[in-house]
């Protein structure tokens, strides 16, 4: 992406922002201190790695890592780094070292349209992204989530040629369900006239089970919920199918490392 006469450097000096990485205001969201490192090339030129992996970022290229070395960190100037709190990535520390040095090309695809929102996000000065607030931050975690769970899908196992429709068919039927709290392997199967068994397969071919699907789809529709309404936690966990309160508060927080209260509190504060 290059430069006009008057604008910016591609990347900000370090006296805009403490350390290498470009702050922005993430919301107080629990004491996990784990993130999602991401290096983006903002500069017009190839950045080389000589004892890294990968050697060699083209323009627009991003470099995802839970953490990132001296020889990144030092190349500030060709390079904006960013950390994002991992639990507003709606992925957990085991995705996070599934996606741990992912080199993606930035010239096409969903990887181009972060890579452009990054590079214009590191070329604002900062009082004006102070200015942008919380909603800013979660709106970049967002596009950086969707990155995430692309990458994810890309590595993730596919379900066979023929099942994959039936696949298709069947998790959108769970959707469609997931308030249902009978929603199970065998009501699911019955319904679309198949096999318990040649059910889980299919989901295994997909490199997960049914139980697992049905449990994240359903945590992912509560957080949403928790985000923009003010019913109670045990309200919102009881609509999506959850019967114990004591323990969908405890599979949230596995899963998104701060409890459905604090992350109700917080999103609740900055709207």
């Amino acid at each position: 992406m290059p430069r006009t006469p008057g604008q910016e450097p591609s990347a900000p000096s370090p006296g805009n922002d403490s350390g290498p990485f470009i702050n922005l205001p993430w919301p107080a969201v629990g004491d996990d201190d784990e993130h999602l490192c991401l290096a983006v090339n903002v500069c017009d030129e190839p950045v080389l790695f000589p004892h890294d992996s990968p050697p060699r970022l083209e323009p627009g290229d991003i470099l995802l890592g839970a953490a990132f070395p001296p020889d990144t960190l030092s190349r500030s100037e060709s390079l904006a780094l960013f950390r994002i709190p991992l639990c507003l990535l709606d992925a957990s520390a085991a995705d996070l070292r599934e996606v741990a040095h992912t080199h993606l090309d930035g010239r096409s695809g969903l990887t181009s349209l972060v890579s452009q929102f990054l590079t214009a996000l590191a070329r604002t000065p900062r009082h004006q992204r102070v200015t942008g607030g919380r909603r800013l931050a979660l709106n970049t975690a967002d596009l950086v989530a969707l990155l995430v769970r692309d990458v994810l899908q890309t590595r993730g196992r596919r379900p066979a040629p023929g099942g994959h429709e039936m696949l298709t068919r069947i998790q959108q039927h769970i959707q469609d369900n997931l308030m249902d709290p009978d929603l199970a392997p065998e009501s699911i199967a019955r319904a679309h006239h198949i096999s318990v068994r040649y059910l889980h397969k299919l989901f295994q071919s997909g490199g997960t089970t049914v139980s697992a699907w049905i449990r994240q789809s359903r945590l992912d529709a509560c957080r949403a919920e928790l985000r923009g309404r003010r019913r109670t936690v045990a309200a919102v966990a009881h609509s999506w199918g959850f019967t114990s309160p004591s323990h969908f508060s405890r599979l949230f927080r596995q899963t998104y490392g701060i409890t459905p209260r604090q992350w109700q509190a917080t999103m609740s504060s900055d709207a």
